[in-house]
């Protein structure tokens, strides 16, 4: 991974592979806002949403750092990748990858209760100027599970088709490490997490404490949000990601 700069977004970026990169972080003088769904549109309609609200804002298309979204369903690699296609090419439209490379991070996860019919908004992330520098910098550390360097296969899940207790707590370890190396990457702490995600349909009551809060140091007095979802691929059974934002709108 490598931290780059993105003048047009006003953000650094940790580079990740072709549909997302591995975490943002707001530039000196600005700063990351998360906004929340109410009600999350199609994600192609959401990103029409977003166009109009950075318009609003006085903010060009390029201050978008980050996307959630929510599918039917956990998709097999294939079908992963076709779906990352046309992703990438509103991407592509909105002007939006520097040097070639995608700058936007991204969670995209599967609800196991109540899934949508389709893909759609969760929610979304985007820079502002900020007054005061002498604020912590604020980010967005991307979702990730249990896949080994980055790649897009089968092989390289941890523990795959495993789903038992032994199995679980070496995925969340695993993923960890994944969350550990992103904050360093972007020059960040867990002090500065403000904000943790967890995506597992799997029970975590017995590994809380040891290997998530624990790891977690400071930002374990947060506590963590726990969805009940599954990563966006099949066969991968654990996901997370982090963010440190002082401003959160629901719209």
């Amino acid at each position: 991974m490598k931290r780059m700069p993105n003048p047009k977004g006003a953000y650094y970026f940790l580079t990740g592979i072709a549909p997302y990169s591995s975490g943002v972080a707001a530039m000196p003088g600005n700063e990351i806002v998360h906004v929340i769904m109410q009600n999350p549109p199609p994600y192609r309609k959401g990103f029409e949403f977003i166009y109009s609200h950075l318009a609003a804002l006085g903010r060009p298309r390029q201050a978008l750092c980050a996307i959630q979204l929510r599918i039917p369903r956990p998709f097999s690699f294939e079908e992963f990748s076709d779906f990352n296609q046309g992703y990438l090419d509103i991407l592509d439209e909105w002007d939006l990858p520097c040097d070639g490379v995608n700058p936007v991070a991204r969670t995209n996860v599967a609800p196991e209760v109540g899934p949508p019919a389709e893909a759609v908004l969760y929610a979304f992330s985007y820079t502002v100027p900020l007054k005061n520098d002498n604020l912590p910098p604020t980010f967005i550390i991307a979702g990730a599970g249990e896949l080994r360097d980055g790649n897009l296969s089968p092989d390289y899940i941890v523990r795959a088709g495993e789903t038992g207790m032994d199995a679980v707590k070496e995925k969340v370890k695993f993923v960890i490490g994944i969350m550990q190396s992103r904050l360093s990457g972007l020059q960040v702490k867990w002090s500065q997490v403000t904000t943790v995600d967890i995506y597992t349909v799997h029970p975590l009551h017995h590994l809380l404490a040891e290997e998530l809060l624990i790891p977690m140091q400071e930002a374990g007095r947060h506590a963590v949000r726990w969805y009940y979802s599954r990563p966006p691929i099949s066969g991968l059974e654990y996901e997370m990601d982090l963010r440190g934002v002082r401003k959160e709108l629901y719209l």
